[in-house]
């Protein structure tokens, strides 16, 4: 069965399965805006627009996180339909991609999905995310919006966006502490502070990760700092401050062969070694964001951040070609949103303006010392997106959602040869206007069908217009996206369940892909692909059974799928070949214990279908399950867990390097995690 006709069928399905809930005639209550925490989305107010967006929207609470290992942004997506992310080496640097995003050779840059804090951009104004991702600890709430669902933060990405909202001291108590260690040397330690005067308050958490490794060549060393202060000026208008400072220092334990691979998965690859590959980053932060609630039914927000990266990443070095990157990328953004409800209209207008610079230079590398200047690099990029949307409430149970996201953005990379002085300068500006219309059906107050049908736009990163043969034009990512789903919770007695499925098909037009370029290892050539088909269908559910009486004992299932069909679409080279990286199918899930008391245990599972290392589909990389374990202790001031990951010791493929045309030899697969036991404890005073 093809993707689309998947698709298709789905719909009926997912309106049956939504329809056998459908209880009573009711309508979800008018949404009113209130004055929000100073510079802060409450629970509640996350809740509510992920109901009123016709789409695939998650929202993830940082509870979840502390009771398991929690290391990188893959251990945050876990339990995300549609997100598929994995760590190479079990560390901060890891592959992201969301309905079918950055599934090509310059994987490294994680474009596709825009990443914000507190609604302000993180991710670079050309769109990639190279440099770092953020502390998925540091978050009190995670919200993924998925692929054209991502309008309210004026995203046209494929992959969508994802926004970490920061805690702070108005809802998390005055002191906590985390401690967690365990396999590979980990140790990861946070202390918070927080403290609430009369119109102040503030918060700080200082944190530290050591880490040995699964691999050889795989340590980690990183510590950060967090800070947020908010001052409400009246009950109508507040701000809050945000600082963060992040040292982090990765060794890179490179590919392997699958000989390699099957021979020794803990061992490294031998350049990186002798090359001492490394990605360190060093970051600070600062931001604030402005809050006025003019009425009862009206608000605006301005925000604005500033960010500086310093990055020393020594990453080939061969008898024809080594490469150290030592750079300074600099992040300016701002935002500006206007919220008013008028009647049964609710509108919401914004405005994002981001601007990177980049300098610094390519180098030679010796042993991860910095040799001779090769190319002075000198980027930079901006990015102008307006959006405009309305919620119409134009009958007691159906909404309309419609707007539109405007685009202008130019990108300009200038490299300038050391020896000779060439310089290599593509440059483009690229606009685009892309409208949104979709549909919500609300079956009761809890449960809703949706629909909606997007234009979904992306321009080049500045990576992939370096990678440009001769510094050719190249073209904007742009297509269709079509998607059905439903969510919602229901009660059937003292039984709860919830779920959050939806099915979409995109058509794309002049997606970027890139492949690794075979006479200079460590690079890649870019270039746009005339058309390309994504779709696929993402179901989390859950639910939470009574085995007993008064419901004091319970079993509580979690499970989370996601179907991809990823492929060429009558190409001339590849024909209708799959995309590579994602697997065809993903299932994650656990079958928990809870007891009243706060005691829970049970597996952890993960099945994932397999995936193929190049476009040319020569190179398939193995189907794998794993199995795990995890317990813990909830209680009012503490929190103990314990958890046993890859309990059978299984060997098998995390990530891997993507070919145009694989072979046997090409050392481009990175082992997962073997067989790892942890421990956590959290208490708060």
């Amino acid at each position: 069965m093809s993707a689309a006709t998947a698709s298709v069928c789905a719909l009926p399905v997912l309106m049956l399965l939504a329809a056998s809930i459908h209880a009573q005639e009711s309508v979800l209550p008018a949404v009113t805006v209130t004055a929000p925490t100073p510079g802060q989305q409450t629970r509640q107010e996350i809740a509510a627009e992920q109901a009123r967006t016709p789409g695939g929207v998650t929202l993830v609470d940082s509870d979840a996180l502390f009771q398991r290992t929690t290391t990188n942004i893959a251990d945050v997506l876990r339990d995300v339909p549609g997100a598929w992310a994995t760590s190479s080496s079990g560390s901060d640097a890891a592959f992201l991609s969301i309905r079918g995003s950055n599934l090509d050779a310059v994987d490294y840059d994680n474009n596709g999905v825009k990443l914000l804090q507190d609604g302000l951009p993180v991710t670079a104004a050309d769109g990639n995310n190279h440099n770092r991702f953020i502390d998925p600890l540091s978050a009190r709430h995670v919200i993924v919006a998925r692929g054209a669902n991502a309008l309210t933060y004026g995203a046209s990405t494929l992959g969508g966006a994802i926004d970490f909202i920061t805690p702070t001291a108005l809802d998390a108590p005055p002191l906590e502490m985390f401690f967690n260690a365990g396999s590979h040397g980990l140790v990861q330690s946070r202390f918070t502070a927080g403290k609430v005067a009369e119109h102040l308050d503030g918060l700080v958490t200082i944190e530290a990760k050591r880490r040995d490794g699964y691999r050889e060549h795989n340590k980690q060393n990183r510590e950060g700092l967090y800070a947020n202060a908010g001052w409400r000026f009246s009950d109508a208008v507040q701000t809050r401050v945000y600082l963060s400072y992040v040292d982090n220092d990765e060794q890179l334990p490179g590919p392997l062969t699958r000989a390699q691979w099957r021979d020794d998965p803990d061992q490294a690859e031998a350049a990186a070694v002798a090359g001492n590959y490394q990605w360190n980053v060093k970051t600070w932060r600062l931001a604030n964001k402005t809050t006025w609630t003019i009425d009862a039914d009206s608000s605006v927000s301005f925000g604005v951040s500033y960010e500086e990266q310093d990055l020393y990443h020594p990453i080939v070095q061969s008898p024809f070609f080594s490469l150290l990157i030592d750079t300074e990328q600099r992040n300016a953004g701002t935002t500006l949103r206007y919220h008013r409800r008028m009647g049964s209209h609710d509108v919401l207008a914004g405005v994002n303006y981001g601007r990177t610079w980049v300098e610094g230079g390519n180098f030679g590398n010796d042993g991860g010392r910095r040799t001779s200047l090769a190319t002075r690099v000198d980027n930079n990029a901006d990015n102008l997106e307006l959006f405009l949307m309305d919620r119409w409430q134009f009958a007691p149970r159906l909404t309309a959602v419609y707007g539109a996201q405007a685009v202008s953005g130019s990108r300009e990379v200038r490299n300038v040869a050391a020896s000779s002085g060439a310089v290599t300068h593509p440059k483009d500006d690229y606009d685009s206007l892309n409208p949104r219309a979709g549909l919500i059906y609300d079956l009761t107050p809890k449960a809703q069908l949706f629909t909606n049908v997007s234009r979904v736009y992306e321009a080049p990163t500045t990576y992939q217009l370096e990678d440009r043969p001769g510094g050719a034009p190249l073209g904007a990512m742009r297509g269709i996206v079509y998607e059905v789903g439903t969510r919602g919770t229901h009660a059937v007695g003292k039984t709860q369940w919830r779920w959050d499925l939806a099915a979409y098909y995109t058509k794309l037009r002049d997606e970027i892909l890139s492949v690794e370029d075979p006479a200079a290892p460590g690079t890649a050539i870019s270039g746009n692909v005339d058309r390309t088909v994504h779709a696929g269908i993402e179901a989390l559910v859950g639910a939470s059974f009574a085995v007993d009486g008064s419901g004091s004992h319970r079993i509580e299932p979690l499970l989370n799928l996601t179907f991809n069909h990823f492929r060429f679409d009558n190409d001339r080279d590849y024909g209708n070949n799959r995309l590579p990286a994602a697997p065809r199918h993903a299932l994650r899930g656990e079958l928990l214990y809870r007891h009243a008391s706060g005691f829970f245990a049970g597996p952890t599972f993960d099945v994932v279908g397999r995936r193929y290392a190049d476009f040319s589909n020569t190179y398939k990389i193995a189907s794998y399950t794993l199995w795990g374990l995890r317990a813990g202790m909830v209680r009012k001031d503490w929190e103990l867990f314990g958890e046993i990951r890859n309990l059978g010791d299984r060997n098998y493929i995390a990530r891997h390097s993507v070919r145009s045309v694989a072979s046997a030899g090409d050392a481009i697969l990175s082992p997962g995690e073997p067989r790892s036991m942890y421990v956590g404890i959290r208490t708060r005073f």
